[in-house]
């Protein structure tokens, strides 16, 4: 009997429903911060990617409202076509500037980016190789690419260097995240420089959870790790985590950002991202420069989160980043988790399989520098209470 396409479907989601990995939306009502009302509730955030608290700076909403007055709210064109603004330019040129790169290329997403780089870069009779722990747009896009596509096993180098010995491909790019999205450690850049170097390959960097948070003067990872374009010649980062806005660039050389003009599809046939967005991006980056202490707040709260978790001796996975992962193991147990902490106006993201290897369902705990040491004190009670040091589920005591 030949079945219709809702009951082909309803039966593959009733199958992910059975596996505790069926994904849900929340709707937020109010601007988002570590506090926010969602789904008609006030909740404590320790989910969102906003590590400055900059997402509703006064600062970031008047450049918005100000561009919005003078360039309207969409751009009405790719940024090939009539969609490249003033406001464009100077956040690539400031973009630019900070990263210590010659040029930077505004993307409307970081998987966007993520794509077009990749598959503008390497294609069939060339050779991708990439952390089994990449996010998805990278592995996607190294799948999109056409290129021999290959994975080398976490942050390992002895991994990759056998992988690249055995290529003979004639352009090899190696692709790593340079702060991993669900574990929250770092990729150790200047080693893959070297053995990327070693071998004719070129290193490419997504620096999302990096950039504005890591380095001196919050460059991201390249300059927390004192890696410069020579060594890291395509980096990517986004706009929409630490800095609050919304976006994506890569900066390098005058030639990849030329090369991705012309040849990236994801840019080339994509919508400019509104002036007004680009204007909020760019008072985003000033106050990068100007208030440090947001950078120094955010070490201080992760540090105090470290040692309340390893006082509570919960399992807590290794990570010096704001990312800081609870690993649970079952998927079932991590949703109940997360839906006790939510009992308690505490949300925090229980993430599961496909995002994560098998075994390793895990919450998801961010913080920023917005966060007060009462509430993570909150949190580090809640998490008390499940029980977690033992690894097996009671419910909150």
């Amino acid at each position: 009997m030949t079945q219709s396409i809702d009951q082909i479907l309803t039966a593959a989601l009733q199958q992910r429903r059975e596996q505790s990995r069926y994904r849900r939306r929340l709707t937020l009502e109010s601007a988002t911060g570590v506090q926010a009302r969602v789904d008609g509730r006030d909740y404590l955030l320790f989910c969102s990617n906003d590590y400055l608290g900059l997402a509703n700076h006064p600062a970031l909403v008047q450049a918005m409202r100000k561009a919005a007055a003078d360039f309207g709210v969409g751009s009405g064109a790719s940024h090939l076509v009539c969609g490249h603004s003033s406001e464009h330019h100077a956040l690539e040129e400031r973009l630019a500037e900070l990263t210590g790169r010659d040029r930077a290329l505004l993307f409307s997403t970081g998987y966007m980016a993520n794509l077009g780089i990749i598959t503008a870069l390497v294609g069939r009779g060339d050779a991708v190789f990439e952390d089994r722990l990449n996010h998805a747009s990278l592995l996607d896009g190294g799948l999109l690419s056409g290129a021999r596509f290959q994975r080398f096993a976490h942050n390992d180098i002895d991994s990759l260097g056998q992988r690249l010995e055995r290529s003979d491909a004639e352009r090899k790019l190696v692709v790593v995240d340079a702060v991993f999205s669900m574990d929250g450690d770092q990729a150790p850049l200047q080693e893959l420089a070297g053995i990327a170097a070693g071998h004719n390959a070129w290193l490419m960097a997504d620096d999302a959870h990096g950039f504005g948070v890591l380095g001196a003067r919050g460059r991201g990872s390249a300059e927390h790790q004192s890696i410069g374009q020579d060594e890291l010649p395509i980096l990517m980062a986004t706009l929409g985590k630490a800095l609050g806005g919304f976006g994506a660039f890569v900066a390098g050389s005058e030639a990849l950002i030329e090369t991705l003009i012309q040849f990236a599809r994801p840019y080339i046939y994509t919508t400019a991202m509104p002036p007004a967005v680009a204007a909020a991006n760019l008072a985003a980056l000033e106050l990068l420069d100007r208030e440090a202490w947001r950078r120094d707040q955010l070490q201080t709260n992760i540090a105090y989160f470290k040692r309340g978790a390893e006082a509570l001796a919960l399992p807590l996975m290794p990570s010096e980043t704001a990312i800081q992962p609870l690993l649970i193991g079952a998927d079932a147990l991590a949703l109940q988790c997360g839906a006790a902490l939510a009992q308690r106006g505490i949300l925090v993201s229980a993430i599961r399989p496909p995002t994560v290897p098998e075994g390793t369902a895990r919450l998801r705990i961010t913080l920023s520098a917005a966060h007060k040491s009462q509430q993570i004190d909150r949190l580090l009670s809640a998490l008390a209470d499940l029980d977690l040091a033992q690894a097996n589920w009671a419910g909150f005591r």
